[in-house]
């Protein structure tokens, strides 16, 4: 990766709807050894927006675990900062001002259909599987205000889309190099606001105001950065630089989950294997050190080189992994 003249500013944002597991340590080892092997900054948010989703005790259990780990943060929830606060549920009031503001430019507008309407209404494939089907535009343009909307949702929570462009947007990705989106012919105009303030709007006010400069995340995200970027554009913010790393999936090629087995770091803790263990693991995945190697997070900041990390998905051997408890 080319370096910058000032030290970078990047975040690990876990979400406290599980436990942390092994996917979930490679990418973040991946963010904070990038940061850190430049003198970077590293902030640590909790994304607890989630709500019906989020586990009592979560985000203290992903906390303990990431400091068992080796992880350190100069900015979080445990030890405080100047852009806190560090969870989301206590910034609403930040979203909500973003969302005034996109309201008064006229780049989002209030739309009535539940996905099931908007699913029947097409006959098209569907976008990305955080959105499910494109949203065909339905509301756009259909009602004159907020409270005609409100009283055609016959009481039914109403969102807000924001109006994508018929647009291809380019990017230069840290992984991927050159990279380019179309948001209207992948998802159509997106939700930012349903009951709560959404995924992709939340994270482009909170980097924005906590000052991120480099966001390195899990390649299922990579079509989630157009939608941001025109989110930055449309609030007159400045975009990070993006990276995109490949996932860890199961034998079947999809994202790590329970299918899979049991892959939370509390396992491994609870049975005595140490962090060097996972971390050795995490090397041997990108490429910085053999089979078997056990190492701290800070033993790999010499090796570490981001271009050196394989483009492939890493594929977790269920029956290997399993052996490790024996």
């Amino acid at each position: 990766m080319s370096s910058t003249s000032a030290a970078p500013r990047g975040r690990i944002a876990p979400s406290p709807t599980g436990a942390l597991h092994l996917g979930n340590l490679r990418t973040f080892a991946l963010a904070w050894l990038s940061l850190r092997s430049r003198g970077g900054t590293v902030v640590l948010r909790i994304e607890d927006l989630d709500g019906p989703r989020v586990k009592p005790r979560a985000a203290a259990q992903l906390i303990s675990d990431l400091r068992w780990l080796g992880f350190d943060w100069e900015e979080g929830p445990d030890v405080g900062g100047a852009r806190g606060p560090y969870v989301q549920t206590e910034r609403r009031a930040l979203y909500a001002a973003a969302l005034d503001h996109l309201r008064a430019l006229g780049t989002v507008y209030p739309c009535v259909c539940s996905r099931r309407e908007i699913e029947a209404a097409l006959s098209a494939p569907n976008g990305p599987a955080d959105e499910g089907a494109r949203y065909p535009g339905t509301c756009a343009g259909r009602y004159a205000d907020e409270a005609v909307a409100r009283a055609a949702a016959g009481g039914r929570e109403i969102a807000w889309r924001f109006r994508a462009p018929h647009e291809e947007l380019q990017w230069q990705d840290l992984v991927r190099g050159l990279s380019a989106h179309d948001v209207q012919a992948g998802v159509g105009d997106f939700v930012v606001w349903r009951g709560d303030c959404a995924y992709q709007l939340a994270v482009v006010v909170d980097d924005a105001a906590m000052a991120i400069d480099e966001v390195l995340r899990g390649d299922d995200l990579f079509t989630s950065t157009a939608r941001q970027l025109l989110l930055y554009r449309a609030l007159g913010l400045r975009a990070p630089r993006f990276a995109h790393v490949p996932l860890v999936v199961g034998s079947d090629g999809r994202r790590l989950a329970k299918r899979h087995g049991d892959t939370r770091i509390a396992r491994y803790r609870e049975a005595g294997i140490a962090p060097e263990r996972l971390i050795g693991w995490v090397a041997e995945t990108c490429g910085f050190a053999p089979t078997g190697a056990e190492l701290s997070l800070r033993d790999l900041l010499p090796r570490f080189a981001l271009e050196a990390v394989p483009r492939e998905r890493v594929v977790l051997d269920e029956r290997e992994h399993e052996s490790w408890f024996r």
